[in-house]
């Protein structure tokens, strides 16, 4: 059966912002234009609509006609080719819900055990230093966020977690996704184009997060993250495969990708469904770190529109990060320009 929940807001946005045959800059409303970034208002009608202006103070386009050649050769390959790449904390979740920091997939987890959440906490404050040290190499690093991960997973085992603490977390939890998250999902859903959304965090909090807060699942979207193994009594009893963390959360992690599924349970074999995506090799990737941008490594990809949401500190990293993506969404941005750029990646018109 086809879910419809997101479509009225959806078709609204785009039969309001795109009635222009193709993505040109030439038909955007350019404000700024004496900087060096463009400031974008995807307004192809007569009037520049609220929505619109709002827009054009998010959404900022260094090289607009890189941008521009990008989406030709995608919007030329067709659809089939293209894949969507996301980080899921603050990149599809908001930056600050209801006036604070919103909180990550594993920052909001409590297993019900007051001692090891303490636990976890002080291994927090241990290793999350060390992970931003410029003083640490990369091999270092790398064996120091394995331990961290593998420490945590211990805990969370030996303090008897349970899949109904997941459910109360997320409950319970100061997180909410970014307006249009749901829209963008079912456009592509639509369209069979596959969302890879990648986390070092726990791919069971990531999945009890979308069902709570989206209410639907979504057969498009896989999770790359830790997934956990619960038993009979719903009780956490292992990790499945390799321990994914910050330094590795990239297509090489694809074999721990499972549908995003109503129910509990263990997922068919995806090896040929894996495979099938890295066919896909255009990309459009979404993230809010500059590390997320290896979130592409390990896919032979042919055309990349990287989109970086920077969410605070943004009057000191806004030139990095312009270097860096082809679009920056800014001031805690929702999804509306991504599905109108999607919309013009997936156009069939000339």
């Amino acid at each position: 059966m086809s879910y419809r929940f997101f479509q009225p807001q959806l078709q609204a946005i785009l039969d309001s912002t795109f009635r222009s045959l193709h993505f040109p800059f030439s038909s955007f409303s350019l404000l700024n234009s004496t900087s060096t970034t463009t400031r974008v208002a995807f307004c192809c009608g007569k009037d520049l609509e609220m929505e619109d202006v709002n827009l054009a103070s998010e959404l900022l386009v260094k090289d607009p006609l890189l941008l521009n050649n990008k989406i030709s050769a995608i919007r030329s390959a067709g659809h089939h080719k293209l894949q969507v790449i996301a980080d899921f904390d603050a990149t599809l979740t908001k930056f600050l819900v209801n006036g604070t920091r919103g909180q990550t997939s594993h920052g909001l987890l409590k297993q019900g055990n007051p001692e090891y959440d303490e636990k976890r906490q002080k291994l927090y404050e241990h290793y999350h230093p060390l992970e931003f040290s410029p003083t640490i190499g990369l091999e270092e690093k790398t064996k120091l966020m394995e331990e961290w991960w593998g420490k945590t997973h211990a805990l969370l085992v030996e303090g008897g977690l349970t899949f109904e603490s997941i459910k109360q977390s997320v409950a319970d939890a100061n997180i909410a996704f970014r307006e249009g998250v749901g829209e963008l999902f079912e456009y592509l859903e639509e369209r069979d184009i596959p969302v890879l959304i990648f986390s070092a965090g726990l791919a069971d909090i990531i999945e009890e997060v979308l069902r709570q807060k989206l209410h639907r699942s979504f057969k498009n979207v896989k999770i790359v993250s830790n997934r956990m193994v619960f038993d009979n009594d719903g009780r956490l009893v292992s990790f499945k495969g390799k321990v994914i963390h910050s330094l590795n959360k990239n297509e090489h992690a694809l074999d721990m990708a499972a549908p995003l599924h109503e129910q509990l349970g263990d997922t068919d074999d995806q090896t040929a469904d894996n495979a099938s995506v890295k066919k896909r090799t255009n990309v459009l990737l979404l993230g809010d770190h500059l590390g997320d941008l290896g979130m592409s490594d390990g896919l032979n990809y042919e055309t990349r529109i990287s989109v970086g949401f920077l969410n605070h500190n943004i009057e000191n990293s806004l030139s990095i990060y312009q270097e860096a993506f082809d679009v920056v969404l800014v001031n805690d941005a929702p999804m509306w320009g991504v599905i109108k750029l999607v919309s013009q990646m997936c156009s069939t018109e000339s």
